[in-house]
């Protein structure tokens, strides 16, 4: 068993890093030992079975003694380095906290200048979006803001490096016993903004001077589109935004569920395109657990910092559905920390996956595990856990050709299939048989082929 020593300050924060860490994320049996002063502690200290010991330096707790003290902008790193070291499984790590200095002493004693602990808690309570007053148009923390995309790592799984260098440190020491054993995974989501293109003759005249006017959609283009409109209204084809069957026929090819997140009645114009309570939003619901695949919640607009809202939207869902509803994503990933994560908690969810970015692709916590949130206001540790996404197909498709979609998210899921993570990916239902989304949609029946011939 090791034996964890910490300093007798920022406790709860301490607590969470190591529970996550050791418990969660290593799956390793710990002693937590608290310094109330007698030991002298300043920094962590993990001792082994063996008496060898690892010492990380602690570079950031230390210098904020009072409770909630680390929290201001002045605090977030203005410079990332890079640090070469044989533990590192990648060439250089991005030190957030600390310095690139290790030592090793007869390899009984390692004194690590890294600080991994609040690196880790850095990139995993995303307190820096609380200490940041930048926001975007849809009062989101944009990924150009964030020190990932400005230090250059947000592409990379940060805290799954500092993970795998802990583990390898650990075993330098002679550490003997066993981590959690895991398995890559592939999760599959769908955003259901819409279930019809074209519900009435009014909307799809909308839709198409929108279409015009915005898209440069050209007279052909626009041709193209009425002639699609007349096969629908003389049923010769599906709405093309009624993809649920071959979403479903794609994910059981690889048998793995998708999770359809619909949404309830909003207050917005970005809202209420459908209506959960109508005879087609419920055949669809129901067709959906007929064959199997699940339902969560795609929380309205402004419900991502609104108790009340979320709870209506929540029992909407379940009453219309008759479905329990524990899981879903934020609308237009609209997110408050530590405020949204504390109304799903209050509302009994068990898993959320809006921690994406909608400017950039990557990985906006760092870590492709699931893990159990922590407030940073009331500084404790939430049953609700965060399932971080690490692709939505709308980010890329105004940037990149469909070969270049391809290779960007295929190398995202290599990093996550590389450390047996879980890769979240949101392909909207949506966005599949649209003129403009035909030639994408390869994109997501090449993900589906990459997963059955591996």
């Amino acid at each position: 068993m090791l034996k964890i020593y910490i300093p007798n300050n920022n406790l709860a924060e301490r607590k969470y890093i190591i529970n996550t860490v050791f418990g969660e994320f290593l799956g390793t049996v710990y002693q937590l030992i608290i310094d109330n002063g007698e030991l002298k502690i300043k920094d962590w200290v993990i001792e082994l079975e063996n008496g060898n010991k690892l010492i990380v330096e602690d570079h950031f707790f230390n210098k904020f003694p009072q409770d909630l003290e680390y929290l201001k902008e002045e605090n977030i790193p203005k410079k990332v380095e890079f640090a070469k070291n044989d533990f590192c499984p990648e060439a250089d790590i991005p030190i957030i906290y600390g310095n690139y200095q290790l030592s090793i002493i007869n390899y009984q004693l390692i004194t690590c200048g890294i600080d991994i602990f609040a690196s880790i808690f850095f990139m995993l309570t995303r307190w820096e979006e609380y200490a940041s007053s930048v926001r975007d148009s849809h009062n989101r923390f944009p990924a150009i803001a964030s020190l990932a995309f400005k230090a250059g790592f947000l592409h990379r799984l940060v805290v799954n490096e500092y993970l795998e260098m802990l583990k390898n440190m650990l075993l330098e020491l002679g550490f003997n016993g066993a981590f959690k054993k895991r398995e890559y995974k592939l999760t599959l989501t769908h955003d259901v903004d819409h279930i019809r293109a074209w519900d009435s003759p009014k909307k799809f005249l909308i839709r198409l001077g929108g279409d015009i006017i915005k898209k440069r959609v050209n007279l052909t283009g626009a041709f193209k589109i009425l002639l699609e409109y007349g096969k629908v209204l003389s049923k010769k084809e599906k709405d093309p935004f009624d993809t649920f069957d071959y979403i479903m026929d794609l994910s059981d090819k690889i048998g793995v569920k998708s999770h359809f997140f619909f949404m309830g009645r909003g207050q917005t114009k970005y809202d209420n395109d459908y209506y959960s309570a109508s005879s087609e939003a419920k055949a669809i619901a129901q067709n959906i657990k007929n064959r199997g695949h699940l339902i969560g919640i795609h929380p309205t607009y402004n419900a991502y910092n609104n108790y009340k809202q979320f709870k209506s939207e929540k029992e909407e869902l379940e009453k219309n559905f008759n479905t329990q509803i524990k899981f879903g994503r934020e609308h237009y990933l609209r997110f408050e920390v530590p405020t949204t994560w504390q109304i799903w908690e209050d509302n009994g969810m068990e898993w959320e996956s809006t921690l994406s970015y909608a400017d950039e692709d990557g990985f906006r916590c760092g870590v492709c595990y699931e893990y159990r949130v922590f407030n940073i206001l009331t500084r404790e540790h939430l049953k609700l856990k965060e399932k971080p996404l690490i692709f939505m197909d709308a980010i890329d498709i105004e940037k990149f050709s469909p070969q270049e979609m391809q290779e960007a998210l295929l190398k995202l899921i290599s990093q996550v299939e590389r450390y047996k993570g879980e890769a979240v990916v949101l392909w909207h239902n949506s966005n599949y048989n649209t003129i403009k989304w035909r030639n994408y949609k390869k994109v997501y029946e090449a993900l589906i082929e990459w997963h059955l011939s591996d």
